[in-house]
């Protein structure tokens, strides 16, 4: 392999068009070619049939139960790949085996390997141009066959049917959720999203869907008995009941009660979570199925294992406590129906304090929808803008709909806003108190920007 640098590496892949740094996101044949990546896979040799796989879709939640999925593999003893997207601080996070994120040179040498498989297409067929993320799935494909894992665990990007992962031939598809988002890309009705999504089952395989909304369900299951797959679903073969840690001891676990077909009636399962929510119950079901659904395929799955992995599984940006004294909340959230769950774990799990709302978000996202439930929520609002992404949502723009928004002349007189996000957090955290409680979301992009800064605070707290 000729010399090339991790900078190298990384400036090829930016040089591919990136649809997750466009300001428009397409989405259609035209710009999603699952083609494109067939024939990019056959070059390097059908890595993605060499590994068994679980491929999860969802609006929101196919990473935390990814995450669930993979604590709970890798402590029964396998060998777990873990392809996800975006990535919180470096790209390497994306392809991981065993919670471990593959090393710089790792990451070099995949680049490389596709890239002379790429250069060899693009000059043979007229337009092949494989995408930023197309790469990336192959250089994960390749990876976890190269380093013989004994399964992975495969998170679709965008939509499901088009999406370059819908190449894999998996064990068990999952579908997390359906809530409005990407309505440009997916369509405007739940029904419409949820088929997008439900583009990844495949005939005969087995599918988990952890999706309420009675519409988005009716469409998934109407495409399941279409491709004859058998379809295990929340709230009708498998429930689960979430019990919030103490709001007197916010630090402690939630553990969850399930039921569902795969144990006696009437029986159930406790297990101890290491994610915060009555959202993340609902995905701990869809990921306490999929593994009931490996154990019936052969799999050994001990329940210590399952215990150690839901306990001890943590994903970044999803609730995550950062810091105490002030309590300092990062999420993710960017769409109505997670604002929602967010604000709900707020309520379930910690005090009622002053709270404070550092909040930036994306173009094309509901940000109306957001603000409107957000807003009256918290005692003070700082609206802000993520740097990193042409995507952002300027703060001007971000203001402008705030003040739409129907609050008290104190309230849209007491709106705080920075152009700079870490100019927004060190003046929010040099204006609490010690017992406030402060939630940064809107955006992953905005997670992954003031991050390392909040990491870098609780580092000086706890010294």
């Amino acid at each position: 392999m000729p010399t090339t640098t991790y900078h190298e590496a990384l400036e090829y892949l930016q040089s591919r068009i990136n649809y997750e740094k466009v300001a428009a996101m397409p989405y259609g044949k035209n710009h999603f070619r699952l083609a494109r990546s067939v024939r990019l896979l056959e070059a390097l040799g059908n890595p993605q049939t060499k590994v068994p796989t679980i491929h999860i879709a969802g609006t929101k939640g196919k990473g935390s139960t990814a995450a669930l999925l993979s604590a709970t593999l890798t402590a029964s003893g396998y060998r777990v790949g873990l392809f996800t997207s975006p990535h919180l601080t470096h790209l390497e996070e994306r392809i991981a085996i065993n919670g471990q994120p593959c090393s710089p040179e790792q990451l070099v040498q995949l680049t490389w390997a596709v890239r002379e498989v790429v250069q060899v297409l693009d000059e043979a067929e007229d337009g092949f141009w494989a995408t930023f993320f197309e790469i990336l799935t192959a250089m994960g494909f390749l990876h976890f066959a190269q380093q013989e894992v004994d399964i992975a665990i495969v998170e679709v990007g965008l939509g499901g049917r088009l999406d370059s992962t819908n190449v894999c031939q998996p064990l068990i598809t999952a579908i997390t959720s359906i809530s409005f988002d990407h309505m440009q890309q997916l369509g405007s009705t739940l029904s419409a999203i949820a088929r997008e999504k439900a583009g990844i089952l495949k005939p005969g395989i087995p599918c988990v869907s952890g999706v309420m909304a009675p519409e988005a369900a009716k469409a998934i299951a109407e495409i399941a008995e279409e491709r004859k797959c058998p379809l295990w679903e929340l709230g009708k073969h498998f429930t689960c009941h979430y019990h919030a840690p103490s709001k007197e001891h916010p630090q402690a676990l939630a553990t969850v009660d399930f039921q569902g077909r795969w144990l006696p009636a009437q029986n159930m399962e406790t297990i101890p979570l290491g994610l915060l929510g009555g959202h993340q119950a609902r995905n701990a079901a869809v990921a306490w199925a999929i593994l009931k659904l490996l154990e019936e395929q052969g799999w050994a799955i001990p329940a210590t294992a399952q215990k150690t992995g839901f306990s001890q599984v943590r994903w970044p940006a999803r609730i995550e406590v950062v810091q105490h004294h002030p309590t300092v909340i990062l999420d993710s959230a960017h769409n109505a129906a997670s604002v929602r769950a967010l604000w709900q774990t707020l309520e379930a799990c910690f005090p009622p304090v002053k709270r404070t709302l550092v909040f930036a978000t994306t173009k094309g996202k509901d940000v109306q929808g957001m603000l409107q439930f957000l807003l009256p929520r918290f005692d003070r609002i700082v609206l802000t803008q993520y740097l990193s992404n042409p995507r952002s949502l300027p703060v001007e723009d971000l203001h402008a709909i705030a003040l739409e928004q129907n609050l008290s002349k104190e309230q849209i007189a007491g709106i705080e806003c920075y152009e700079d996000p870490h100019q927004a957090w060190n003046t929010v955290m040099q204006t609490s108190s010690a017992d406030d409680l402060i939630c940064i979301t809107g955006s992953l992009f905005l997670a992954a920007e003031l991050r390392p800064s909040l990491l870098a605070c609780r580092q000086v707290e706890s010294a």
